[in-house]
Order: structure tokens, then sequence, then C-alpha cells
């Protein structure tokens, strides 16, 4: 993650001006839950780090903690965590009682591009977190049906330590999809914990197949996948590493699964122009109860999905105080501003205008401003 801490500014962001291209940008964003705001918080309240001007240098008001449902911009959060990083010189953001100091996860990249296959890559991926950290461990286990990545922690009888076991879990698997140039399908994930606050948001991060309050953490993939050869090499590892950590923590959806395919079909339109679930269905080449037992099979439905990528533009597009909220329930498809109000506060918790002056409230700078 080297390259990223040092240049705070290498995100771009995307201008919103200009009609279909603001539209386009927005959706593109995606967005993320407060409660993993809170979580990096913690972590940093444990470390004796005051969170507030870690929260504000990102471009995060302090005033959306008080919303339990509310979300930022994929941009600010990814913010955050580098924020994080750097304050703590800790690639883990201070999940573990070791770092993992600035430049680690660099050197990990470095050291697994030269695998040929990916079972060794994984098991050199582990090997290094478990050089690096003391409190969680990382193992391959193998058999002729399943490969199963497990996270233990050393001390059980703790409070689990949920970020750095999701940190793990992803770093792990992203970088793998990455290596093979592919997406890895997970088929089910067990967690040790019971089901945390921001549990419903697992099934984009992970897979629809969750289970929590088991023995032990586990992923488990199809074997034949871990045999796929390592394509990627120095070549393409800047551009990665520059992208990091939102391409390993915050860009999770199945790129191959039902839902994913649709919205990439929405995501060019104005949502005035998404098709009809029946013109979808046979844009996909499948009948519409083939594509609704799919979606229903990945815990989705298609107005969860449009209702989900318009709440993710509305939020990224009310971060622009140019923008009025009139004009943003228009671009948005709302016949009228007090249905967009009305959906708004069911995202959200609260109404376009009430939202939007806590998305600047103590704010002094950072990402999208």
């Amino acid at each position: 993650m080297t390259p990223l801490l040092k240049s705070p500014d290498i995100f771009c962001h995307e201008d919103y001006a200009g009609g279909m291209h603001a539209i386009r940008s927005a959706t593109e964003k995606g967005t993320v839950s407060i409660l993993f705001v809170e979580a990096v918080l913690d972590s940093l309240r444990e470390k004796g780090v005051d969170g507030r001007p870690v929260l504000e240098r990102s471009g995060i008001s302090p005033a959306l903690l008080s919303l339990p449902e509310a979300r930022v911009t994929a941009a600010h959060y990814t913010a955050l965590l580098r924020e994080t990083a750097k304050v703590l010189d800790d690639e883990f953001f201070g999940q573990d009682s070791r770092r993992m100091k600035i430049g680690s996860f660099s050197m990990l990249c470095h050291s697994v591009v030269h695998c040929r296959r990916l079972d060794q890559a994984v098991r050199r991926t582990l090997d290094f977190f478990n050089l690096l950290l003391d409190d969680l461990h990382g193992a391959l286990e193998v058999s002729d049906t399943a490969v199963r990545l497990v996270v233990t922690e050393r001390h059980p009888e703790r409070p689990a330590r949920i970020l750095g076991q999701e940190a793990l879990l992803m770093f792990t698997h992203k970088l793998a999809c990455w290596l093979v140039n592919r997406r890895i399908p997970i088929r089910e994930a067990a967690f040790r914990f019971p089901e945390p606050a921001q549990g419903r948001e697992y099934a984009l991060m992970f897979c629809p197949a969750l289970r929590f309050g088991q023995p032990k953490t586990v992923l488990t993939f199809d074997p034949g996948m871990f045999l796929l050869p390592v394509v990627r090499g120095e070549g393409g590892l800047k551009e990665f590493l520059r992208q990091a950590p939102e391409n390993l923590l915050v860009q999770y959806k199945d790129s191959q699964s039902q839902a994913a395919r649709i919205q990439r079909r929405l995501r060019p339109l104005p949502p005035a122009d998404w098709p009809s679930l029946e013109v979808m269905a046979g844009e996909l080449n499948c009948s519409l109860s083939t594509l609704r037992r799919r979606l229903e099979a990945e815990g989705q439905s298609y107005q969860l999905i449009k209702d989900r990528l318009r709440r993710d533009m509305a939020i990224n597009l009310l971060a622009d105080p140019e923008r009025s909220i009139t004009g943003i329930a228009l671009e948005l498809g709302f016949a009228e501003p007090s249905a967009f109000h009305r959906a708004f506060k069911k995202w959200t918790g609260a109404r376009p205008g009430e939202y939007r002056p806590v998305l600047f409230s103590g704010v002094v700078g950072g990402a999208g401003r």
C-alpha cells in the first residue's frame, strides 16, 4: 500500500457537473455503511488516537455518526482508511497488537506475483500475514471437494476483531482474484462471531450463503480455482497498489452474479430509461421466472438493485452543494420531489434536506470536496 499512502490525492474524483456524466459518476462510486466508519474509529480509539481529526481530514462529517442508517461515499471511506494507516503507521488499521508497517502490503504483492499457481500465492500471502500479525492467523485447508480459508484468533475468549477478520479475508481474496485476473466465487462464508450490525452488507462483501456464530471463520471455495496460473506480474502491480485499499475493501461486488450483470446494464442509463424486469430478462437470455429465481438465490431483487443504485447516486450527488435537491430527484427518475424525500429517508433515516447539511457540518477538507 506504500504508493497510495505516500500520495493521499491519487484517488481521482470525477467532476459531478454535466448531466449524464454526473449520473454515471455517481452510480459508479458506491457507498459504505457508517457502521464500517465507526469500526475504524473504534480501532483508533483503542490505540489512543482521537478519531475526529482523522474523520474530518477524510472529508467525513462527524455528525453522520448520529444517523445509524447513514452511508458515506466510497471515496471518503477510502480516504479514512488511508488516513488511519498513516496515523498509526499500520496497514492493518490497528486491528492487531503488532503493527503492519507502511510498505508491508507492497512487499507482499511483489512477492506473490512470482508464484506460478494460485494455491502457492495464497499460501505465501497467509504466511506473510502470519509473520507480521500476532493476534490473527490465516490458514488454507485443501480437500478434494473444497478449499477453505480459515481465520482464527489467538485470544478467542476476547471480543472478536471483526474489522481485522474482514480485512484479512478480503485482502487475501481480492489479491487472489487480481493475481488470476478473474473473480474467485465464494461458495459459503461462516463467521465465528454473531451477526454484527453491518452483517447485512456481507452478502455483497462475500456471498449470499452466510452463517454466523460458527466455530471458525471460514470462506469456502471450489478447489479447481486454486489450480489456476498466476497471470499478473510486476507490470500491473503499480496500478493495483495505487487503487488500494479501495480495490480490496470497497469494490467487493461479485462481477459474475446476476445482480452485478444487471447493475452493469443499468449504470450507463439515466434511471428514467431503466428497462422493466421483463425486458431485462430478455437481454439476459432467460425467462422472467428464471431471473427472479436467480436473483432470489443471491438474496436480491430487481427493485432492491434499483433502490441501491439510486441510493448511492443520491448520496454522491448530494455531496455537490451546487446541485438542488429537486434537480437530483428528477435526475434519479422520481416524478415528484416528495417521493424522493420518502425514499431517501427510508434508505438513510433522514430526508435529503436534513442529510445534506450533516454531510458538510464540521468538515474542513478531505476526499470528494
